[in-house]
């Protein structure tokens, strides 16, 4: 059950981040927290009850590397034309 502990405290770290920080390099640094939060909660599911949830984790690292490299891809697009990561600055992306 400490595995389940775990991830949830990961997890209110990561939630903690993204609601307070204003690069967009630490929200999505916060992100990926939640993402292996989620992680540890299935393989720590998986050792508690004897289900796959391994391969799970595995898929789901497999999606973050991928959204890792469109993520940073973004995050350095958006550097170039504004010169600046801040989070406020990017509402003006709407118009």
């Amino acid at each position: 059950m400490s595995y389940l502990y775990a991830s949830v405290l990961l997890f209110a770290l990561g939630v903690y981040g993204v609601l307070t920080r204003r690069t967009a390099i630490l929200v999505f640094l916060s992100i990926e927290l939640m993402l292996n939060a989620a992680n540890l909660s299935l393989v720590g599911f998986a050792r508690a009850f004897g289900l796959e949830g391994q391969v799970a984790a595995l898929m789901v690292i497999a999606i973050a590397a991928a959204e890792v490299a469109v993520g940073l891809g973004l995050i350095v697009a958006i550097f170039r034309q504004r010169e600046s990561t801040a989070v406020d600055d990017l509402s003006e992306l709407r118009g």
